[in-house]
């Protein structure tokens, strides 16, 4: 049979899909007692994509392999396909509760659609990357992740030097992409990047070292540059989601100590969507808030409100109480002191019912702001958290602190399911979600909104003791999502 590295022989697609079909097969035949040193790189690949998809969904993988990785993301539904029917053979036999067979990827002959697709170091390997991409788009919907991993150009040489020690499995002719290559194809497709990160600078196994450097020296710069393996999350463009939303919008309004604020909430919260419902969760104010509240529930007959009196204590639980509460499917938070005004709530509404985002997130920090409005070392402090929360989270958050924030209901719910893996430490309720929001995949797009001063009461924001907190929630950040 002839090589494509062999000179006269020209490249086709059929010769190209006959060898690789002949070459993988082969290899599987020999994996059975084949013993190499990439049993490490391929558990981390593992551990890295069980911590970006939840468990329980319906996940599909192109180029499954033996079905380990499949298998790692726990799915309510896992379907892998191969176009190497020795690999699939074994994949039957090592995960009987997975679905497998055997199909090229640029055909896959599947009518189904998926929460999660993946594409684990296979577009290095394929005659037609963009071939194999437009085959994915209608196999999702706007909420499905495609993530893909392949190896960086950077690692040619040594891929090449560790075949011919034989401590690599045997290749054939691969496509060195970079993650500009990647991005282009992207768009060309109709897909949009979300997140992307780098892993894995010692493929090899040490006991203590390998974790060591990978876990935490391969993150920072300039070690992450030298990365065997960049990770990409994507999904459909949002022109691609062409289905109207007209959803019921809840904005959340905790309220303590605001009185004098309520009766312009009233007036100036605009109506949004089918219809626009206020939940006021009033946390044991030491002015007449309720009483305020309950005054003008009777002034808006039309109008539909909730009220309710906070049991535990802080913003967060408040925003949590309220989330609760709220009967519609797009929520969004609004601050009682109105310093973000209620008339920029459309502009969230907006990106949330266009799907230009995901999970919309307020900037106080790009306009002038009123001079009163946020003391310089705040300023400074905000500016500081917004950097180490925009590599934590591997998406650009410009403002931590702005209290305006927005996502849909079905991913509000998610994420609560799941706060358990942070723990329940965020008094705030910000970070809450923005965690949350990240560890789900979700595109957060930024807002920049007008920031003006108080013009009644105080702020309940302590400085020091909050930007402690602050600190402490960037370490639980970097442990639960970065160095994992």
């Amino acid at each position: 049979m002839s090589d494509l590295s062999t000179p006269g022989v020209r490249l086709s697609s059929s010769i190209f899909r006959r060898e690789r079909q002949s070459h993988w097969d082969s290899v599987a035949k020999r994996m059975d007692s084949w013993k190499g040193f990439g049993g490490y790189y391929h558990r981390r690949l593992e551990n890295v994509y069980s911590k970006l998809i939840s468990p329980g969904q319906k996940v599909l993988e192109v180029g499954c392999g033996l079905g380990d990785l499949l298998a790692a993301t726990k799915p309510d539904f896992g379907l892998g396909i191969d176009f190497s029917f020795e690999i699939v053979k074994r994949a039957v036999r090592r995960h009987p509760d997975l679905h497998f067979f055997q199909a090229d990827g640029h055909m896959p002959g599947i009518d189904e659609k998926f929460d999660v697709i993946i594409l684990s170091d296979l577009l290095n390997d394929v005659w037609d990357v963009q071939g194999i991409l437009e085959q994915i788009v209608p196999l999702s919907t706007p909420k499905t992740r495609l993530i893909i991993n392949f190896y960086s150009r950077l690692w040619q040489m040594p891929f090449t030097i560790a075949q011919s020690l034989k401590i690599a499995k045997p290749t054939l002719l691969q496509n060195w992409l970079t993650v500009e290559d990647i991005k282009n194809l992207f768009e060309l497709v109709g897909l949009e990047v979300i997140r992307h990160r780098t892993d894995i600078i010692f493929p090899l196994w040490i006991p203590l070292f390998s974790e060591l450097i990978n876990n935490f020296l391969g993150k920072f710069f300039p070690f992450n540059l030298i990365s065997l393996t960049n990770v990409i999350i994507a999904r459909l463009d949002s022109e691609q989601d062409p289905a109207p939303r007209e959803p019921l919008v809840s904005v959340i309004i905790p309220a303590r100590n605001e009185a004098g604020n309520i009766h312009e909430i009233f007036s100036r919260t605009p109506i949004m969507g089918r219809d626009t419902e206020l939940v006021f969760i009033e946390g044991h104010s030491k002015d007449n808030t309720y009483e305020v509240i309950q005054q003008a529930i009777e002034k808006y007959p039309n109008r539909r409100i909730q009220l309710h009196r906070q049991s535990g204590e802080g913003k967060g639980d408040a925003v949590r109480l309220g989330f609760e509460k709220a009967k519609g499917e797009m929520l969004i938070i609004l601050d009682a002191d109105m310093s973000v005004p209620p008339e920029d709530l459309p502009r969230f509404y907006n990106i949330l019912a266009s799907g230009k985002g995901e999970f919309v997130n307020g900037v106080r920090l790009v306009y002038p702001m009123e001079e009163k409005a946020m003391r310089f070392l705040n300023i400074v402090g905000n500016k500081f958290f917004s950097l180490v929360f925009s590599w934590l989270l591997e998406q650009p958050i410009k403002d931590t602190l702005c209290g305006t924030k927005a996502l849909l209901r079905e991913d509000y719910d998610h994420i609560a399911a799941n706060r358990s893996y942070f723990g329940d430490f965020d008094p705030f309720g910000d970070f809450d979600l923005l965690f949350g929001a990240a560890m789900r995949n979700l595109k957060i797009v930024e807002v920049p909104v007008r920031y003006g001063q108080r013009t009644y009461g105080d702020t309940n924001i302590h400085r020091w003791r909050h930007g402690w907190l602050l600190l402490k929630m960037a370490v639980i950040a970097a442990k639960k999502i970065k160095f994992n």
